[in-house]
């Protein structure tokens, strides 16, 4: 397969970047294979998604953000390269639900998405069988009320000494401290039902449930210091009637939670999201 380069970039917007852009690339051989860009009129700002295959490019690779420099000063980007035959290393973090996990496990393993999974992180041992039926490195931490602290450091050395890109909570019910979100910031993946403002607490499929609602959902975002306020990915919703009951309520939501995730972890995996203040640029 070709191996493309990928960079996605945000600027203020000014007349003649893009042109910039892809000349530099054309000047040094390469063949554009997707470009996409936003403009935020409001601010405005510019962002970008450009792939380009590096068959005959003439910049080595470990070269080529040294040769964007001058460009990148003169216009005041943001950048971020990336490589298509370079898999995203991420580690799944899981509580006792296994929906998520599972699926996630079983579209790496049948080459779905880009990425390898090095590790697995929870707080009971319910998974075990399953990392090891795949052949993944399984770490069981007990949170208890007084050791948050030392566990958080065990678990941030094990994501060090893996060089782990991105940390996926695949319905990890623990809320990460704000240091161990601060070694992550916008690579932590989180998912949730979408009614979390209505409905909060325990159980809430059963609160929406009980009100007889007619719209349920997922979201997918990213973890910030403030609880469940991160920029959000991706969102998914499905219709649900007096007909349902609520098991069935409970299996449509899980069902929607695997889907969402794993649309916000393939738009991470293929270098598609930008942040932008407390919002994302997902492109297609």
């Amino acid at each position: 397969m070709t191996t493309s380069a990928i960079l996605l970039i945000s600027a203020p917007d000014k007349k003649g970047l893009v042109f910039t852009l892809t000349q530099f690339i054309y000047e040094h051989g390469g063949n554009i294979l997707h470009a996409e860009q936003h403009i935020d009129e409001e601010n405005p700002f510019f962002f970008m998604r450009i792939e380009w295959d590096l068959t005959h490019f003439d910049v080595p690779r470990e070269l080529i953000l040294s040769a964007l420099e001058p460009i990148q000063n003169d216009w005041n980007m943001d950048i971020t390269l990336s490589f298509s035959d370079t898999p995203t290393r991420v580690a799944l973090f899981v509580s006792k639900q296994d929906h998520c996990l599972a699926d996630l496990l079983n579209r790496v393993h049948h080459q779905n998405l880009n990425m390898t999974i090095p590790l697995i992180i929870s707080n009971h041992r319910d998974h075990e069988a399953l990392a090891r039926f795949y052949d993944i490195e399984y770490h069981h931490f007990p949170m208890l009320s007084d050791n948050k602290h030392d566990v958080e450091s065990k678990q941030l050395g094990l994501l060090n000494e893996q060089h782990i890109d991105l940390v996926v909570l695949a319905r990890y019910m623990q809320v990460l401290s704000d240091d161990f979100v601060a070694h992550f910031p916008h690579q932590i993946i989180n998912v949730h039902h979408s009614f979390l403002p209505a409905f909060v607490g325990a159980n809430p499929y059963a609160q929406a449930y009980a009100r007889g609602v007619k719209l349920i959902g997922s979201t997918a975002h990213f973890v910030t210091p403030v609880l469940d306020d991160g920029p959000i990915i991706a969102q998914h919703v499905i219709n649900v009637s007096h007909k349902d009951s609520l098991s069935s309520f409970i299996q449509k939501g899980k069902e929607l939670e695997k889907q969402v995730l794993t649309d916000a972890v393939k738009k991470y995996t293929e270098h598609k999201i930008l942040v932008f203040k407390n919002q994302t640029v997902v492109f297609d």
